[in-house]
Parts: C-alpha cells; structure tokens; sequence
C-alpha cells in the first residue's frame, strides 16, 4: 500500500504514463493514414484529452488501470491487419520508451539523490514513473479483450482462428472485471512485467 508521498508522487506518474501510451497510438494511426484520432483531439500529451476517470483511480489505487481508448478507422491504412498491430503495440511501446527514459535517470544520477530528502523523493518519483509506464504496457499487453494484446493476438492469427477468437471479445471485459476483483491479474501481469523490465534493463546504460 502507498503512503501519502508515494499517492502524491504517483498522481502525475499516472497522467503522463495515461498520456504517452494513448498518444503512442494516436500518433502511429495518424502515420499510417487515418485522421480519426487527429478529428478527436489525441494527437497531444493533454492528459484531459485521454483520461477515463474510473480507470485512473484503478491505476492509481491497483496500479491497473486504463484510460480512454484512442478510436481508429483500420480502413484507412494499406494493410489493415499490419496496421491495427503497428496501432496496438505503439502504446506499450510508447511507455517502454518512456520507462527507459527514467530508468536511465536512475542510473545516472541515482547515486547524487540519497543524499538529501529532496533528491530521495525525487528518486522515488523517478522509480514510480518506471513501474507506472511498465506496469501500464504490461497490463495492456495482456491478449484478453479489449486490451491491447488482443488486437495483436488477433491480428496474428491465422484468420479461421482469429474469426474463433473475435468471438471471445464481448465477454472480454467481464473476464477482466472478474480477473481484477479476485486479483487475478496479478498472475497474467507479473510474467509481461517481468519480461518487459528484463529488455529495459537490457538496453540501459
């Protein structure tokens, strides 16, 4: 459980992880060619323009939690299949970028913050941005409906199997809910978590 510094810290740990990722897919559908998310207002960093209020209590309370997902036309871009990936793993991608930046922050000038109460609290904010972000992409990269890791599951199957899969996807938040409140999430986050921190770790200075 967090302490009043740590929930103080975490708020605009939150936002900016919330905001990177949204951004993340709003930037590369753009890219790719639908005006969708540039009609809506997500091609920004505003943390107004993604918030679902619900969904950041839940991260800051759980540390799972989502925001308001970015909607894209898939028939705008060349390769439909190709892209609806590229657009899913952009906002994972964009945290594990973002987490990378901090860590490295750490890294650096980890050792010249313990040395006074501010630069420790600042070290803490620094180390609350990498769980956040990391535990963001993790979460979305779970392959249940209608996370990110689905669409990329989806779009990876051969298509007798994603039609099978497709079908899964109304129930999908139900199977999410039931998973947050038994704390089962726990189970399927830890391992991408894991997995994401090792390559951060991999490819930091």
């Amino acid at each position: 459980m967090m302490n009043l510094e740590q929930i103080i810290l975490a708020i605009p740990a939150i936002l900016l992880a919330i905001s990177v990722h949204e951004y993340g897919h709003a930037y590369v559908a753009y890219k790719l060619g639908d005006p969708t998310p540039k009609y809506q207002g997500r091609l920004s960093l505003n943390p107004l323009a993604h918030l679902d209020p619900l969904g950041t209590i839940m991260l800051l309370l759980f540390r799972v939690g989502w925001a308001r997902p970015v909607m894209i036309n898939s028939q705008y871009f060349k390769n439909k299949k190709q892209g609806t990936i590229l657009v899913s793993l952009a906002g994972p991608l964009a945290n594990m970028i973002t987490a990378w930046i901090f860590y490295n922050l750490v890294s650096v000038f980890g050792n010249y913050m313990l040395g006074s109460g501010t630069g420790q609290s600042l070290l803490m904010f620094l180390f609350i941005n990498v769980q956040m972000n990391l535990g963001l992409a993790a979460f979305n990269l779970i392959p249940i409906p209608p996370l990110d890791g689905s669409h990329i599951l989806a779009g990876l199957l051969p298509r007798r199997l994603a039609f099978q899969y497709a079908k899964f996807a109304p129930y999908g938040p139900f199977v999410l809910i039931a998973l947050l409140i038994l704390g089962g999430t726990r189970y399927l986050i830890n391992p991408i978590f894991n997995v994401l921190f090792r390559i951060l770790d991999g490819l930091s200075f």
